[in-house]
């Protein structure tokens, strides 16, 4: 039996269609209403009205007014409730207090979305958060998405809606700009109709009571007319839905995002701007790194990245070749370049041995390639296609300079012949006014971008390959042994470390001893060194003994965090007199800084005398994103040298690793100046079970691990603390986790019909090499059965495909493997696959399953998983299209209670699953 779905560009255009987006309603309405429509001059109602009418909306427009009969030549109605049609779109415009009831009105009235322009919500403190509560929960019980309020509102230029008070309409294009700012709107709208620069959708999200930043990348994303997506952001809001969207995203279509708030000042003033808490401005980039997302500093470059994106490839690496005919703007070109990450390539000799057939002796002979100020066009053309087909380099610059004897157009001409003939991208500067103009207009025709100065191209290429490495991130395979390692963590870690975290709330304590956290990181398989706690000083001295000397002694209390800033630490003890005097010297020094009542005795551990190096890994709450972890150096001034960097759990190894190469320590690890190399791989497990100890406490708040001793002998935790989140808080009100972790409650092993035993698991990223393997053992009447067409075994495992198959995000997607023993490994039997239609309560089926494994009972097996999944992830509908001769995945959906969708199409079947 070979099972399988369709899964083809128009069946699921229809099955989008049957299942409307949440957001139709609002980019493509019908019917519009405007409450609190008016045509006095100088008003918010009358603007939005204007706007309506003077552009080429197709549909009609109702605006409602008790007050009056008419606006704008339209007949004006007292209430929702007295319009004769049903209504798509809701624009408000009337005071705050009165937007509630209107809310309900429109409930009452089956309106599919609304806009509330007006403000005076949680801008304003507690009162107006009430009173957006009230609006939102209202909306949520009509399933009424609403954009606001205190917004502009939106335009979709292609469908000529202008559902804003902004002043004209912007120009239609492939760019969808978002943004929480409605004045950064009307201004980036100014410029954009000054530069013609068209837009696919253009909205203004004002605070985002209802629909977030989420909502809309998901929506534009699957647009048809959207190439790139632009976002003015302040606040991130729901960090998850925002990151699952955008990770999804932006492996089709470049997301870019300005955020405002990098500094402490800027942060305060957009959270009392949009009423939210603004977060760390490391957590955001790190939170974008994971994602593929780029973020840029001002306006002008948000627009370069997304045109230049839209016309050359990324560079694949970060060397940058720069052609000039003038030394002084290659000079800021390269300042620019190695200032924003990326680097200059160096030419070999073979190159320059080329480059010298074709250039003057006087030539730089390095790069920048300075070509001379008399350089013609066919010295450029010569020089461009030499470099291009240096392997070394990533990328071209080509710089003009307007000399007497330069030609600017036959010059441009030149390099786009080049530019056809490699995939490497090319930027070009021509630097000057009119005498250079005609060749930017070739330049710019043949998609080559031009900037008017060198070091902003060099720049834009900085970006271009920060982009490239932020989608590296999502495309990379982690190692194998990385689920094995975190499978082992998992099942010895979890249930201990609970038991004490429940132990220590129970007792009314937030805050873990030395001696108790320790405990919790052994637990997770991390080494620590061994720690005793002793409440007398004979006690101290006899552990001493047993351990051997050098000894550590140090503070053993419940409620003091920093034990160095209370003389609470001695280290080197040497003899047993060491340890008597240490231990009343803590005493004392505690009873005198905090009081005697702070002192619970002393810990006591061995002195590690390892040269090495001392690491910090911690652990600390996000207001936005929930857990962030830290990784960098450590010991007594690590926030003097601050030498750290961040990540969003859950890690696997390439991550963890991408996290040390962010540090400046990290290169010393691997070896320098007498020391030799740390085991790298040791730290990179410790990382990821740090990663899980956090990933499945969220009771912890903050951790951290300092010094973490990393030397060529050992690596080993020395000291560390652990502050728990407030018992009273419930477990449903803790931080959240931006990035969904791996599913394990959905892990069941089971039997086949022989006996032979089964593991039904979700897939990982790590599973690709098994993907592959799956795919070449599939039939030809398999393949088509599951694709409806012959696809090439090439085709179904490049490595771009299997990253979107593999690397699921479990919160959109849920793919179950069913994993067999082989021998010599093991291997994937079958896969079925739950995919979620964004903003909706409905999900895809597909399966398949090998062609030796058909017949085994593995369809049912894993179709009795996956039903009771879809119940714990709230769908509620499922569909799954089966060619008519595959009779067997067709009674299998039978028998489990899907029933037959009338189809026109002769040779597919639709068959539905409802909860």
């Amino acid at each position: 039996m070979a099972e399988g779905t369709f899964n083809h560009t128009d069946p699921m255009q229809n099955f989008i269609e049957r299942y409307p987006q949440r957001l139709d309603a609002l980019f493509y309405p019908r019917t519009v209403a405007v409450i609190g429509a008016k045509d006095n001059l100088g008003s918010v109602g009358r603007t939005i009205m204007a706007n309506l009418t003077d552009g080429s909306f197709p549909g009609k427009i109702f605006p409602i007014n008790p007050k009056r009969s008419e606006v704008f030549g339209l007949k004006s109605y007292p209430n929702l409730a007295s319009v004769e049609e049903k209504i798509d779109l809701a624009i408000i415009v009337t005071p705050a207090p009165t937007v509630p009831q209107i809310v309900r009105d429109c409930v009452e009235a089956g309106v599919k979305t609304a806009i509330i322009i007006s403000a005076g919500f949680k801008e304003l403190g507690e009162s107006g958060h009430k009173l957006e509560e009230e609006i939102i929960a209202c909306a949520r019980k009509g399933q009424m998405p609403i954009i606001g309020p205190n917004c502009l509102g939106m335009m979709n230029p292609i469908y000529g809606l202008n559902a804003t008070f902004a002043k004209g309409m912007a120009l239609p294009g492939n760019l969808a700009f978002i943004s929480q700012s409605g004045a950064m709107c009307t201004a980036v709208l100014d410029w954009s109709l000054q530069e013609k620069v068209g837009f696919s959708a253009f909205v203004s999200i004002g605070s985002m009571a209802d629909i977030n930043w989420g909502h809309l990348i998901d929506y534009l994303g699957n647009d048809p007319n959207t190439q790139s997506l632009l976002l003015y952001m302040e606040t991130v809001g729901d960090a998850r839905s925002f990151m699952t969207a955008a990770r999804e995203v932006a492996l089709e279509k470049p997301i870019i995002i300005i955020k405002a708030g990098r500094s402490q000042e800027a942060a305060k003033a957009a959270a009392s701007h949009t009423g939210s808490l603004a977060g760390s401005d490391e957590v955001f980039d790190a939170a974008l790194e994971r994602i593929g997302v780029l973020r840029v500093n001002s306006i002008a470059d948000l627009f370069s990245m997304a045109s230049v994106l839209s016309k050359q490839p990324r560079p694949k690496g970060p060397n940058l070749t720069i052609v000039t005919n003038a030394g002084g703007p290659a000079v800021l070109a390269t300042d620019a370049a190695i200032l924003n990450g990326a680097k200059l390539t160096t030419l070999s000799p073979q190159i320059i041995k080329k480059l010298d057939e074709h250039l003057p002796e006087a030539w730089s002979h390095s790069n920048p390639v300075d070509i001379l100020g008399d350089a013609s066009a066919k010295r450029y053309s010569e020089t461009i296609d030499v470099l291009v087909k240096d392997e070394s380099s990533d990328g071209l610059l080509v710089i003009l300079s307007p000399q007497d004897m330069t030609d600017a157009t036959s010059t441009a001409e030149s390099i786009v012949e080049v530019n056809k003939q490699t995939e490497k991208p090319i930027l070009a500067s021509w630097m000057g006014g009119e005498t250079v103009q005609s060749g930017a207009d070739i330049l710019s025709h043949a998609q080559i971008p031009v900037f008017k100065y060198p070091d902003e191209a060099a720049k834009i290429f900085a970006k271009m390959w920060q982009y490239s490495q932020n989608l590296q991130t999502l495309y990379e395979m982690p190692d194998v042994n990385f689920f094995q390692t975190h499978e082992r963590s998992h099942s010895r870690g979890s249930l201990e470390v609970k038991k004490i975290i429940q132990r220590i709330l129970m007792e009314g304590r937030t805050l873990l001893s030395e001696f108790e956290s320790k405990q919790v990181l052994s637990d997770y398989r991390i080494p620590v060194v061994e720690t005793l706690v002793a409440s007398t000083v004979d006690e101290a001295i006899d552990i001493a003994n047993k351990l051997g000397f050098p000894i550590v002694l140090k503070l053993f209390s419940q409620k003091i965090t920093h034990k160095t800033d209370v003389g609470g630490v001695k280290l080197n003890l040497e003899t047993a007199a060491d340890v008597l005097k240490a231990f009343n010297d803590i005493k004392k020094s505690v009873a005198e800084k905090v009081g005697i009542e702070h002192f619970e005795g002393v810990t006591v551990q061995r002195m590690i005398k390892h040269k090495g190096f001392e690491l910090i890994l911690g652990s600390s709450t996000d207001p936005q994103f929930g857990p962030v972890l830290l990784f960098g150096m450590g010991g007594q001034l690590v926030e003097v040298f601050k030498d750290s960097a961040l990540a969003i759990p859950p890690l696997n190894s390439n991550l963890a690793r991408q996290l040390m190469k962010k540090t400046k320590i990290y290169e010393a690890l691997k070896g320098v100046r007498g020391f030799k190399s740390i085991d790298m791989e040791k730290l990179e497990e410790i990382l990821i079970n740090f990663s899980l100890m956090i990933v499945e406490n969220p009771r912890i708040k903050e951790c951290d691990i300092n010094p973490l001793l990393a030397s060529e002998e050992e690596i080993i935790a020395l000291d560390a603390r652990f502050v728990l989140h407030d018992p009273e808080i419930p477990d449903e009100d803790l931080p959240r986790l931006s990035i969904r972790p791996y599913p394990y409650n959905y892990v069941l092993s089971t039997d086949l019909n022989n006996g032979l035993p089964v593991v039904l698991r979700p897939i990982r990223p790590e599973d690709e090499t098994l993907v592959i393997q799956f795919h070449r053992e599939l039939s030809e009447n398999t393949v088509r059965q599951r694709y409806f067409e012959f696809m090439s075994l090439d085709k179904r495992v490049a490595h771009e495909r299997l990253v979107r198959i593999c690397f699921n995000d479990y919160d959109r997607e849920l793919a179950i493997v069913a994993e067999v023993k082989k021998e010599g490994g093991k291997q994937i039997a079958g896969i079925a696959r739950l995919s979620k239609i964004p903003g909706t309560k409905v999900a895809q089926l597909k399966m398949t399953v090998i062609d030796a494994y058909q017949y085994l009972g593995l369809g049912k097996q894993l179709l009795d998983h996956l039903l009771p999944i879809a119940l714990q992830e709230k769908i509620e509908v499922i569909d799954a299209y089966i060619l008519k001769e595959n009779t067997g995945m067709l009674k299998l959906c039978e028998r489990h209670g899907f029933i037959l969708i009338e189809e026109k199409d002769p040779f597919i079947v639709h068959m539905q699953w409802r909860a």
